[in-house]
């Protein structure tokens, strides 16, 4: 562990904030968000709006014909990615088993882990980047213009076209996959720069679909910045940068409306009696970031969102906590990030995310790789629903809102405690469905082995 972290001993660092010597203990821990306000207070310095939501959206709309027509899987939804959201009533059963009590509302989940084309949240915001990007190219050559079906981009001259140009990523794993598989569709040079956490899985699809993978011995940070130094040697290269970047976040925040509509179409209410309340797995920050600001727009003070790290990577509460963001990492205080979740180990989270939701995030929690691997199993066994470990991390937020200390505390100062049993919460399941069944196979029996 460092000595002094910007200047300041570790010692001067938990004196201001008690909760990081528990989080350097690699202890799970919950933290709330003392400048947590409401709506309005929350966005005055946010730059987005729901106009670039609402521009996000009807890019993808623009695009459904190709995605349906290169991607025959999306067909039966015209093109559009989405995920279901289910209810899972057993897994509530069980996490009732685990915390010794009645856990009231409802108990969702929203399965991202089943996005088409790529099998992970990062179908929503990779995808929809590289499709503005290779829009913006189209337009700029004459090559389709805004009123005509893009199923014309599916031509072996536009691949030609779209072959001078290419597309380079820093990547855990999922974010390369849906930056992989689509730009490799469109025809672009694709590299990926994946760190030592990556599954080897995911590296052989990437490699079979014709992307290069460059494979670094180091962790995220390390791939983030190898990738950023290649397209800058190259005028032709795109850098899709997940720490910084506006098009991933706008990417996934066009996930709150559709969730809404399911939502509806469920009977399930959200409004100033009934909360809704929602648990994001995160690494970098840029998806769950994107989804929860899009929520943000759409349910306003009715919505209180939570991120949920590895207690190996808990980079985005640390970074909110004391105010630092991406100036300071868990390795400055002695985490390793190492963790079983690898699309979640990452240890500097995104300074812009941080930022831009700085008063409207509720807080954070962090989750064991033990504890993901014990509830990978339960989902398993009580709904069927197969996921990979980082994507568990949002399934005990409930427990953590509704049975510590803090988070009765949190119910009690937004005035929810007589609306209790009205809450609706929400798990982000953020991957597992492309996981082969030897690896699903290998996670489930750890999950047994932990149970025991």
């Amino acid at each position: 562990m460092n000595s002094k972290v910007l200047g300041k001993e570790i010692s001067t660092w938990i004196n201001e904030y008690p909760l990081l010597k528990e989080i350097i203990d690699l202890k799970e821990s919950l933290w709330i968000n003392p400048n947590h306000s409401n709506f309005v207070e929350g966005m005055k310095n946010v730059s987005l709006s729901q106009d670039d939501v609402l521009d996000a959206e009807k890019r993808l709309n623009r695009f459904a014909p190709y995605i349906a027509k290169v991607f025959p899987e999306t067909k039966p939804e015209n093109g559009i990615i989405e995920s279901p959201t289910v209810k899972i009533d057993n897994m509530k059963a069980k996490l009732e088993e685990i915390c010794g009590e009645h856990l009231p509302g409802n108990l969702l989940l929203k399965c991202d882990s089943h996005l088409k084309v790529s099998g992970s949240i990062k179908a929503r915001g990779g995808i929809y980047e590289v499709l503005k990007h290779a829009e913006d190219l189209a337009l700029e050559n004459n090559i389709i213009t805004i009123e005509d079906n893009y199923e014309k981009l599916d031509s072996d001259e536009v691949r030609a076209f779209f072959s001078n140009y290419s597309v380079v990523v820093g990547s855990t794993g999922n974010l390369g996959l849906s930056i992989g598989i689509m730009s490799a569709k469109l025809g672009f040079k694709v590299t990926v720069h994946m760190s030592a956490d990556a599954r080897q899985w995911k590296k052989d699809l990437l490699r079979s679909r014709g992307v290069e993978v460059i494979e670094y011995e180091s962790d995220y940070s390390k791939a983030v910045e190898e990738g950023r130094k290649q397209a800058e040697s190259d005028a032709n290269s795109y850098f899709v940068d997940d720490e910084n970047s506006k098009n991933l976040f706008l990417g996934y925040s066009v996930a709150a409306k559709r969730l809404d509509n399911q939502l509806k179409k469920m009977g399930v209410v959200v409004d100033d009696n009934n909360p809704l309340f929602v648990y994001l797995p995160c690494g970098v920050g840029g998806g769950p970031g994107g989804v929860a600001f899009g929520l943000k727009l759409l349910y306003k003070d009715n919505v209180h969102f939570f991120f949920a790290e590895p207690t190996h990577s808990p980079c985005m509460m640390i970074g909110c906590m004391t105010g630092e963001h991406d100036t300071v990492s868990v390795q400055d205080f002695g985490i390793d990030n190492v963790t079983a979740a690898d699309g979640l180990a990452v240890g500097r989270a995104s300074g812009f995310v941080g930022k831009t939701l700085e008063k409207l995030m509720s807080g954070c929690y962090s989750v064991s790789d033990e504890n993901m691997y014990r509830l990978l199993t339960k989902m398993a066994d009580s709904e069927k629903i197969f996921l990979e470990p980082s994507a568990l991390a949002g399934v005990p937020g409930i427990i953590n809102i509704l049975t510590s200390e803090e988070g009765k505390k949190y119910l009690r100062d937004n005035n929810l405690e007589n609306k209790i049993e009205n809450i609706n919460h929400i798990a982000w399941a953020t991957g597992g469905s492309m996981v082969p069944k030897d690896m699903m196979d290998e996670y489930y029996n750890k999950g047994i082995s932990l149970l025991k």
